[in-house]
């Protein structure tokens, strides 16, 4: 790729990607905000204690090898219909493994519900694999706008299922509906709007080298899902279900903004660098830059939440939610640091260096363990603070390789976030200040947001920072081509 063409092609790939995450996002919190006003915590809590037993099924399904023919330079049909495949197959064992397994994890918990729910949700398995090839073709082609038609059309139709459900009093199957739905609908959605048909043939030496690469990625990612759900498996199973439920309503509002930027940045971002992999210098350029933009957004974005999280919780959810507002706040700042710490990870995706990322990933190990087994028993909100500290630390053990690979490590990482950091203090103080002397709620959740963005976005010009400049071209761009 050219220079000129590189560059307009991951624009059009990163505006359609923020559509996309950001148009879902913003329409699952409301979806969320609704759910939860008319359903109770220990509904979220029982959902919660599934969460593991998905996810490691998922990524089983996945085991990296979409990833590999994304990282791929040369990929034939054979690839694609292998990866189908066993797509396919996996989904149907794990489906029918879960089938199995249900009255057991039922058992677990002590609650007697979890065998059906864990029946009926499962079947989310089936209907996610079958659409994973036409996801990675578009991603390859940097198609994002497909991508984000089917991710809009599976939100609307599974958030308006589900809240349908909910106000008829099905309880927590309205959560069940909502997913099961949604998948179903983005699925077939993907298949409109892919031109890949699938052939049900399978390639013993294609498998092979896609699961040489994809193998690691699947390792990283069974330790890197057990150690984000084991929580899970803790409170549900040591601590009343209500509290897993204030626990799992606390990441989603903290992964709406870590979440949603991380998943832009690395879905837009993989197939440009792995275009580049070979170009060193340009391949840091893309890397800083995506470090600097990602810090613009993230730290004010999460420290904004953690000062109004009182307005928010109790606007948006009810006063039943109360207790979620001193969980909320220390989460946030434990994802303040993920999408710069997925950015390194994801660098050594790119560069095809899968067996780094499973040893980076693995380094981590012994500091999460210490952390579970000094804050568990001492209650939830030791657990979240727990997360900070382990949040900041993997993010400068994530950021040694590309340090010693191109000089671009932790430190000057940080140097180039920290005009962010002193934008962001500059406008912590004017919100503090909002709050101590405007006791309406409403008023204080606008006036924060709206003039602590405002100090902020004057600060950020005030030090000429380049970002806010792209930031605006970007949305020139956009507004350019959609009216």
């Amino acid at each position: 790729m050219h220079n000129t063409s590189l560059k307009a092609i991951a624009t059009k790939g990163i505006i359609w990607s923020a559509v996309d995450k950001f148009v879902v996002q913003f329409g699952q919190f409301v979806v969320g905000i609704v759910l939860a006003r008319i359903l109770l915590p220990e509904d979220f809590g029982l959902i919660g204690m599934l969460a593991i037993f998905i996810v490691l099924s998922q990524t089983f399904i996945e085991s990296g090898l979409g990833t590999g023919l994304i990282q791929r330079q040369e990929r034939e049909d054979i690839d694609f219909s292998t990866l189908f495949v066993f797509n396919l197959a996996t989904s149907s064992f794990f489906y029918l493994v879960l089938f199995f397994s249900a009255p057991f994890i039922s058992s677990f918990f002590e609650k007697p519900q979890l065998t059906d729910l864990t029946r009926i949700l499962s079947l989310s398995l089936f209907l996610n694999a079958f659409a994973i090839v036409q996801r990675t073709k578009l991603t390859i082609a940097i198609d994002f706008k497909s991508i984000a038609k089917s991710n809009v059309i599976g939100m609307i139709t599974g958030g308006l299922c589900g809240v349908i459900a909910a106000i008829n009093g099905y309880g927590v199957w309205s959560l069940v509906v909502q997913m099961l739905i949604g998948s179903l609908a983005s699925s077939m959605s993907l298949w409109f709007l892919s031109d890949w048909s699938p052939s049900i043939v399978f390639s013993k030496k294609s498998f092979r080298s896609l699961f040489r690469y994809g193998s690691k990625l699947l390792i990283t990612g069974l330790y890197a899902q057990t150690l984000n759900n084991v929580y899970n498996i803790c409170l549900g199973k040591f601590y009343p279900t209500a509290s897993l439920g204030y626990y799992t309503r606390a990441k989603s509002f903290a992964d709406i903004s870590a979440g949603t930027i991380v998943s832009t940045i690395q879905q837009a971002t993989f197939p440009i660098l792995t275009s580049v992999q070979y170009d060193k210098e340009k391949l840091v350029s893309i890397f800083s830059r995506m470090v600097r933009m990602s810090a613009f957004f993230i730290i004010p974005i999460m420290t904004l939440i953690a000062l109004l999280a009182k307005p928010i919780v109790i606007l948006l959810l009810t006063e039943k939610w109360i207790s979620l507002i001193p969980l909320l706040q220390w989460m946030v700042f434990a994802r303040i640091f993920l999408p710069m710490s997925t950015i390194n990870m994801n660098l050594l995706n790119a560069m095809g260096r899968s067996d780094l990322f499973l040893k980076v990933d693995l380094y981590k190990l012994p500091m999460t363990v210490l952390a579970m087994v000094i804050t568990i028993p001492i209650g939830l909100k030791a657990m979240i603070i727990g997360h900070v500290v382990t949040s900041a630390l993997s993010f400068i053990i994530n950021a040694y390789l590309p340090g010693k690979f191109f000089g671009y490590g932790p430190i000057n990482q940080l140097k180039e976030m920290l005009p962010f950091f002193v934008a962001t203090i500059g406008m912590s103080i004017l919100v503090i200040m909002i709050s101590y002397f405007i006791d309406n709620l409403v008023l204080q959740l606008f006036s924060g947001i709206v003039f602590g963005l405002l100090i902020y976005l004057s600060i950020c010009w005030l030090f000429k920072l380049e970002e806010l400049t792209e930031v605006k071209e970007l949305l020139l761009k956009f507004l350019k081509k959609t009216v």
